[in-house]
């Protein structure tokens, strides 16, 4: 395994201890940031490494959906591994304004609502795909269109309780394995958020030294990731939606930042 960091106060030293939700969230998400920010310039110059994300569909639930969208549109995912349930949920509160039946903007229940997900995999089913959909029009906005746009790559593993499931959905789990383990290879850094069942996989699948993130409100299911063998890890005890909407915004904060000081310098030159 790789070296670990020796020096005090490293991002993945930061979080050795066992994993709790009594951590300060606030400090582990600017650290993070940092590091995610310097990733994408490695990347953004070399064209090597990036960040995979691997996410659920709580993130829609819980109103984190934008944010993702946002993460992907601003450079910081250069590939997302998901299963159906996050796309559908995706493309549905694009269309619906709702998640599960749920309006997002209230958090209450839609007369008719438990209908809108299989609605909307009908609409990219007539498209014929997610990218279809988008090129249609169909589809304006959301995770999955910021993929299109953005030539993310995205591997949808399917599994047998899939409604539909997408066309996009790859049901034959060695074919997913394979199309994930090759995104995988170069990557630096691997962002896991509330799903335990994709990221353990992902986790079988990449090698040791590449930085993992673990984000789930249940701790137990942090624990299970960060015990998987990974040499960098650490694990973030929230509600993911609150999770990824601050890391954006630290982000955001980041860019104004480091903006400045690009033009601070070029006006003294």
């Amino acid at each position: 395994p790789p070296e670990r960091p020796r020096g005090k106060g490293q991002l993945f030293e930061f979080m050795k201890s066992e994993v709790s939700a009594e951590k300060p969230k606030e400090a582990i998400i600017k650290r993070i940031a940092r590091e995610m920010y310097r990733i994408r310039e490695e990347y953004r110059k070399s064209g090597k490494g990036g960040i995979v994300v691997v996410a659920g569909p709580a993130v829609i639930h819980t109103g984190g959906g934008h944010a993702l969208a946002k993460l992907i549109s601003m450079g910081y995912v250069q590939a997302l591994f998901a299963g159906n349930a996050l796309a559908t949920h995706d493309i549905e509160s694009v269309l619906y304004g709702t998640s599960l039946g749920v309006d997002l903007s209230t958090g209450k229940p839609v007369l008719g609502g438990h209908k809108h997900h299989i609605y909307a995999i009908n609409t990219v089913m007539k498209a014929g795909s997610i990218k279809d959909a988008v090129e249609q029009g169909l589809i304006k906005e959301g995770i999955m269109y910021q993929c299109i746009k953005n030539n993310v790559p995205y591997v949808l593993a399917g599994s047998i309780r899939d409604d539909g499931p997408l066309p996009d959905v790859i049901t034959d789990v060695v074919e997913a394995q394979d199309k994930m383990r090759e995104l995988l290879l170069d990557k630096k850094m691997v962002l896991m958020m509330s799903t335990l069942l994709h990221s353990i996989a992902t986790g079988n699948l990449m090698p040791s030294y590449i930085k993992t993130i673990c984000v789930d409100i249940n701790s137990d299911a942090v624990t299970k990731l960060m015990d998987r063998g990974t040499s960098q890890a650490i694990g973030v005890v929230t509600d993911v939606g609150v999770f990824i909407n601050r890391l954006v915004e630290e982000l955001e904060r980041l860019e104004r930042e480091n903006s400045g000081d690009s033009q601070s310098k070029s006006e003294k030159v």
